[in-house]
């Protein structure tokens, strides 16, 4: 029953990219997971290097939303997942559970009219690549079977992510990220990773340490990492190394070298 329901699941999605008219990728797989499943929207966030994911598709706007979120706060249940390893299945975010597991999180993601979270490991062994989010706009749980049919996609998009790289790393297909990527998650990721690299050498910190104070920045002017990262690369931010808590900021613009 297992293999079957698998095998059903994986032709739903090589069906989906040939609609889409192009290879298998994790889009597919979170389009797939929101025609199957009885969830609103779906995203992969793969494994990050800074302690945080990188956002690799996502169906729909709330759930990109859900995904800034976690990667702004560097709390929700992706980043458990990359984490732990270990499924998080929230089918009530007004539950107390969650609000005192995510207190940043959980007031958020309600606000952005998402009800039920659900984050799956994507590993193989123990090469762990990301996780699969899914949520839903009405609370509720998964039924075992939902459950499995979830996991079973978790697979999909595993499997999807490792092939689509090269051993260095790189992108398999021209102008796309890992995974068929979209163009602008490519890009977004790229300026993330970019403006990390340029805080490091600014603070003269660690990569680890310079994304937190990334993200501390953004969290603390309520802006969107992708838009904080995106000032940083053109030069109108820099971080300040003088001044205290990390996040704080000189907001002049400054002049390009």
């Amino acid at each position: 029953m297992t293999t079957d329901r698998a095998a059903l699941i994986w032709g739903l999605v090589a069906g989906q990219a040939a609609r889409r008219g192009g290879q298998v990728s994790a889009l597919d797989v979170c389009a797939v997971a929101v025609e199957a499943l009885p969830v609103s929207g779906a995203w992969v966030m793969a494994q990050g290097k800074a302690g945080a994911g990188h956002l690799m598709c996502v169906t729909d706007e709330v759930g990109e939303q859900l995904a800034e979120l976690q990667m702004t706060l560097g709390e929700g249940p992706s980043l458990d997942v990359l984490t732990s390893g270990a499924p998080v299945l929230i089918s009530d975010l007004d539950e107390g559970d969650a609000a005192r597991r995510w207190p940043g999180f959980t007031p958020q993601a309600c606000q952005a009219s998402a009800a039920a979270v659900f984050a799956l490991p994507m590993q193989i062994g123990a090469i762990r690549v990301g996780s699969l989010g899914l949520y839903r706009d009405k609370p509720g749980p998964l039924t075992g079977l939902q459950f499995g049919e979830a996991l079973i996609l978790a697979d999909a998009a595993t499997v999807v992510l490792l092939e689509s790289q090269h051993p260095d790393g790189a992108a398999s297909a021209a102008g796309a990220g890992p995974a068929g990527q979209p163009p602008d998650l490519a890009r977004h990721r790229a300026e993330i990773d970019q403006a990390t690299g340029m805080v490091s050498v600014q603070l003269d910190v660690t990569i680890g340490e310079a994304f937190v104070r990334l993200r501390a920045y953004a969290y603390a002017q309520d802006r969107r990492l992708s838009d904080v990262a995106r000032d940083i690369v053109a030069r109108r931010l820099r971080l300040n190394p003088g001044q205290d808590p990390p996040g704080s900021v000189n907001d002049e613009t400054l002049p390009a070298r």
